[in-house]
């Protein structure tokens, strides 16, 4: 699909057969990182997942915004603070996450897919509580939550009639308290609460790598085995765990693939040798 020589059938004939094993199944697509902020990019991605919603496959869109985050506590005067590569996350900081989240970006997805006929429905975390969560105990972030439950039924509720969710990653406890939610974490959980065929995370990179070359595909153990040896760390280290935990539970695929490549999710979905990584359970 990527050779320039291919003709507009031939692009059409070779998704042909994927189109018809995944209609009426749920993807879930982590969206984040650099694809975010370029106006072509954002065009892409709601071009994207509305083809995709129209030709019978459920989308649910998890999106994160750690930049713009940072950009609005910069005008504001408010510190940002980070612990082991975790924002810490205060009161202060916490209502800048959800104006942010919440708001400017949730709403600026879904306008965005809308204008292409994508049907995009914008919610949070806090919304008929579809996050319930509590304070993260491993190391003090403050108010930055982790995952108690989700309410799936809201989600299935949209999706079956016709819309596209956008999430904004924000949990609730049962006081209201509200948390800020790691957004790659968030995604694998609503990907196992849906039964989701396929996880896929937008992000900054091609996928995993080992040497600079990237690998294709990796079982569950082999991504396991990288972690141990240290050759997957740093911002990969969230979303190959929340990867592992989603095929644990029942997902079947997970996808780690360049959102800044043009129409990535469509490079990824719909040809044999996609653009990323692929991780799958272990046979």
């Amino acid at each position: 699909m990527t050779n320039p020589n291919y003709r507009k059938e031939d692009v059409l004939v070779e998704a042909l057969p994927y189109i018809q094993q995944f209609e009426n199944t749920t993807f879930v697509i982590k969206y984040g990182g650099a694809v975010m902020e370029v106006e072509s990019l954002k065009e892409m991605i709601s071009q994207d997942v509305t083809l995709l919603r129209k030709i019978g496959i459920n989308i649910v869109i998890v999106h994160g915004g750690g930049k713009e985050i940072t950009g609005l506590s910069k005008k504001l005067k408010i510190e940002t603070k980070f612990i082991n590569g975790q924002r810490y996350t205060d009161e202060s900081t916490r209502d800048v996450v959800q104006m942010t989240l919440a708001g400017l970006i949730n709403k600026d997805i879904v306008r965005r897919i809308n204008i292409n006929g994508g049907r995009a429905v914008g919610i949070s975390g806090i919304d008929a509580e579809l996050i319930k969560a509590k304070k993260f105990n491993e190391h003090d972030l403050g108010l930055v939550g982790e995952i108690v439950d989700i309410n799936s039924g809201l989600i299935n509720n949209l999706l079956q009639n016709g819309y596209l969710p956008v999430i904004a990653p924000l949990g609730v406890d049962d006081m209201g308290v509200v948390y800020n939610i790691n957004a790659d974490i968030a995604a694998g959980n609503i990907a196992t609460s849906l039964n989701a065929v396929k996880l896929v995370y937008l992000t900054d990179v091609e996928g995993v790598k080992l040497e600079s070359k990237l690998i294709s595909h990796l079982s569950k153990s082999e991504v396991q085995k990288m972690i141990s040896n240290k050759f997957i760390s740093g911002g990969m280290i969230p979303k190959v765990n929340s990867a592992l935990g989603a095929l644990s539970l029942g997902v079947q695929k997970v996808h780690i693939i360049d959102g800044r490549v043009p129409h990535a999710l469509l490079l990824e979905i719909f040809t044999s040798e996609g653009i990323g990584t692929e991780l799958v359970n272990d046979y």
